[in-house]
């Protein structure tokens, strides 16, 4: 009887704690341990008070792992390997048709990771992908190609604002004034509320300085874009563009910023049935944050510093088209296009 507590004690002082303490799987020195002291006669009980384990975990051990020839370490090892490497989750995108589709949204149609996502819920897809996973995906390279980015940042570049200068705190207006007829403060309580359509945010997207820019139009409920071309950044010929474009079109009201290719706005509201201009306060962008957004979207076809005489109008109407039909998040994943003209189209 001594002995035998002499051998206990021994036990407890020297493998008590040394191997299993908090971990959630066996180990292979844990396994090793097991054979020794289930050939040294050891009861379950036992072996599990001194590996710090439950009896049922060196019970399933046992007879999970065991074969014909009884139990050893290395082959336990490997099976637990097998089951647990079998029970993982495959990656989504190891899926070859869905990386397909997601990479050419990403890349080639424009789409933000979110907007890939809540689209395919919308739609009812066959496929579900989180927009986190495209974000793990892009910044794990998995859609790089050669052509992407003149550096190393890849398609990581193909993001919105990666890399995209800001005005500094201090950061001072130069651009000149402009009679301003209303206020943005005096601008229809339902125009704020985004209920209608016809209530428009203005500007313009520049070229080269000096030449072609685009006019932006976008509708506050729908986002829907319209606008063109104008073949200089100049209030008259800015004005064409905008009442060409407005004609026809439901025209509530005009938020537009204060570039000076908006001097005579009276012109267009004249033009258009007496449609009011409200311009926001100096220095708030976020006043007319829609359109601003929009055209972020837009420099994705047309970079700054690209010479737009020679484009298109028929491309640059492919391209305001392109944007129309992107679903959003702030409508639901649903397009400019179909809350625009209340219709539904198939995407996916």
């Amino acid at each position: 009887r001594v002995l035998f507590r002499s051998t206990m004690v021994f036990a407890k002082t020297t493998l008590k704690g040394d191997i299993m303490n908090h971990h959630k799987h066996l180990t292979l020195e844990e396994r090793e341990k097991i054979l020794k002291y289930h050939s040294m006669g050891y009861s379950l009980s036992r072996i599990a008070e001194i590996l710090c384990g439950n009896k049922s975990t060196i019970s399933r051990e046992l007879n999970r792992n065991s074969d014909k020839d009884g139990y050893f370490p290395n082959r336990a090892e490997n099976k637990y390997l097998s089951r647990r490497q079998k029970c993982r989750p495959k990656k989504l995108l190891e899926d070859s048709e869905l990386y397909a589709y997601v990479k050419d949204k990403f890349l080639n149609e424009q789409w933000s990771p979110e907007e890939i996502d809540g689209r395919l819920k919308l739609e009812k897809s066959k496929w579900s992908i989180s927009y986190s996973t495209i974000y793990r995906a892009i910044y794990d390279r998995m859609f790089d190609e050669p052509y992407l980015s003149s550096g190393n940042r890849g398609a990581i570049r193909k993001l919105r604002h990666r890399g995209k200068s800001r005005h500094t705190k201090g950061y001072v207006e130069r651009r000149g004034q402009i009679v301003i007829s209303h206020d943005i403060d005096e601008r229809p309580a339902v125009a704020n509320e985004r209920s209608r359509l016809g209530d428009w945010e203005g500007d313009t997207v520049a070229g080269i300085t000096g030449k072609a820019c685009l006019v932006t139009l976008v509708d506050r409920k729908s986002r829907f874009l319209i606008g063109g071309k104008a073949s200089e950044k100049k209030a008259e010929q800015v004005n064409k563009v905008m009442i060409a474009s407005l004609k026809g079109q439901p025209c509530e009201t005009i938020t537009p910023d204060r570039g000076k290719e908006f001097a005579k706005h009276t012109v267009v509201t004249e033009a258009l049935e007496k449609v009011q201009f409200y311009f926001p306060k100096p220095h708030h962008p976020w006043q007319r944050g829609t359109n601003e957004n929009t055209n972020g979207l837009l420099r994705e076809y047309f970079p700054k510093g690209r010479d737009l005489t020679d484009v298109s109008e028929e491309y640059i109407q492919k391209m305001y088209d392109k944007l129309n039909k992107r679903p959003r998040k702030c409508l639901g994943y649903k397009t400019p296009y179909e809350v625009y003209y209340s219709t539904v189209l198939q995407l996916t």
